[in-house]
Formats: structure tokens, C-alpha cells, sequence
């Protein structure tokens, strides 16, 4: 098992846009198992690779923690693109690994289509809805440098800014490892 600290609110690299993967090689390979292990060590059912300090345009999943999901297959989407977003939409509140302890309602398309390679560089389509496109969103805007500050009113984001800036300077108690105060 191999795990790895978690970015938190105040990195950079959750700020950038991830890099397209090339080709998926045994290192590719090497980063997605240490993500699977970070990601269940730290009871999160999502992890983008910024996360966890890689460029890669890539992201796992596995809902099998969340009642009604427990048959559901982990997943691996590299080089993911949402194709296709539903009209109707759905506030839920969310939580994310890189924002210890926040959470914050959340508006998202009730559904989607996701084009993305898996494991085996295999082109895939994968049309998710409720809790699943829900996870697939959230993980997909930290590929582009997003996070849940950004999809919530102005008026909440103050809110939170005591909080935000305790996590920027590690002034929180969580039970995985993250990154030191940079």
C-alpha cells in the first residue's frame, strides 16, 4: 500500500490545468494504484491526480463505501472529457479530500456523458447519472484547476474564508496525510 499526501486548499497545482496523459505506462499505472490506496485511507470515494501532486489528466473512483453502490466497479478515467450535461440540475452537498472537513451544497447536471481511455488506452463512453456523474463532475473540475469554492454563491464562499484560510495554513486536525504548509 502506497500512500500519498493529499494538495490542500492553497496548493498551486490544484489551480492548474492538468496535463493530457501520453500513453499509460507501468509509472501511469504505479500512480493510479497509489491514488486508489490514498483515496480509501483518507474514506474518499474520488481523487484527481492533482490531489496527490501528479499533472495527469486522470482520475479514480470508487463508490463502493456509499450505500446503494456497494456492486459497483472502481473506475479509472484518464484524459476524461464531458461530452454531454444534462439540463436539469440538482443541489447536493459535497465534500472534497483537499478541503478537510468543508462541505457545501453544491448545484451539477442530474446527468452526463464522459468520453475518457481506461487502464488498457481503450476509448470509452460512460453516461452517468444521480451520485455518479455527481462524483465524475467534481473530480473532472480538478482537472481543470476547480474545486467547490468555485461552484458556490459568493455569499457562502465568505462564509467559509476563516476556514479556507486555516486549511491554507494547516491549522486543521484531519486523520490523513497532507501536504505541509508551503
Amino acid at each position: 500500500m502506497s500512500i500519498i499526501t493529499i494538495t490542500v486548499y492553497g496548493d498551486k497545482i490544484l489551480r492548474e490545468k492538468a496535463l493530457p496523459v501520453k500513453e499509460v505506462s507501468d509509472e501511469i499505472i504505479g500512480k493510479i494504484t497509489s491514488m486508489f490506496d490514498t483515496m480509501r485511507n483518507a474514506s474518499g470515494v474520488g481523487l484527481a491526480a492533482n490531489q496527490v501532486g501528479f499533472r495527469d489528466s486522470l482520475f479514480v473512483i470508487d463508490l463502493r463505501p456509499v450505500e446503494g453502490y456497494e456492486k459497483s466497479k472502481p473506475l479509472v478515467m484518464i484524459n476524461p472529457k464531458i461530452t454531454e450535461r444534462s439540463d436539469e440540475l440538482v443541489v447536493i452537498e459535497e465534500g472534497c479530500l483537499s478541503l478537510p472537513n468543508l462541505r457545501a451544497d453544491v448545484e451539477r447536471p442530474k446527468s452526463i456523458i464522459v468520453n475518457y481511455l481506461d487502464t488498457d488506452e481503450n476509448e470509452q463512453t460512460l453516461e452517468a447519472d444521480d451520485f455518479l456523474a455527481r462524483v465524475i463532475l467534481h473530480e473532472y473540475d480538478h482537472l481543470l484547476g476547480k474545486m467547490i469554492p468555485d461552484r458556490i454563491s459568493i455569499k457562502m464562499k465568505n462564509r467559509l474564508q476563516n476556514y479556507l484560510h486555516r486549511i491554507t495554513k494547516r491549522e486543521i486536525e484531519i486523520d490523513y496525510p497532507i501536504t505541509e504548509n508551503l
